[in-house]
């Protein structure tokens, strides 16, 4: 499995396979272990260890406290980075999120109506592709300004299912 961490602005992309764990390329022995009934893991790569306090804050984001200083972690695996990235985020910040199949497949629902104001996390579109459902949520709060397919539609991967203003 394949992971991408991102801590203070630097994104490092890791393979996970059993204890074998590649950070870019490189290979390495590493474990992480919870301690019961703490906030800490237990971190252990080649043999060196590291004891830090974590705490989950949901969405693939977690705190931790490491040389004394509080940090954000976010850890995204393989499939919620490639979903993130369909997300566009290049128009100015007041301009529309455009939401996009991460993969083809059948609009089995969808949850939201122009105009309607949503929060972050508000189911957006089901699709169900190989069986299986997968719920778009909204990225950032805002107003959906535009949907551009309706339950029954076959999409493609990439293709714009809605537009979202985030609010100011």
């Amino acid at each position: 499995m394949k992971y991408f961490v991102t801590l203070r602005g630097r994104t490092w992309e890791i393979g996970i396979e059993g204890s074998r764990v590649t950070l870019n390329g490189e290979e390495h022995h590493a474990e992480l272990r919870g301690v019961a009934a703490t906030p800490l893991r237990l971190l252990l790569i080649d043999g060196r260890s590291w004891s830090l306090p974590m705490e989950a804050k949901g969405r693939g984001v977690w705190h931790l406290l490491t040389q004394g200083e509080q940090c954000e972690v976010e850890v995204l695996d393989e499939r919620a980075a490639h979903i993130r990235s369909l997300v566009s985020t290049t128009a100015a910040p007041t301009g529309p999120l455009v939401v996009k199949a991460p993969m083809p497949g059948l609009v089995l629902r969808v949850a939201v109506a122009q105009g309607q104001k949503v929060v972050e996390g508000t189911s957006l579109i089901v699709l169900e592709a190989m069986k299986m459902e997968n719920e778009l949520k909204a990225p950032t709060g805002g107003v959906v300004r535009e949907v551009s397919v309706t339950a029954g539609q076959t999409v493609e991967r990439g293709q714009p299912l809605l537009q979202l203003v985030p609010l100011e």
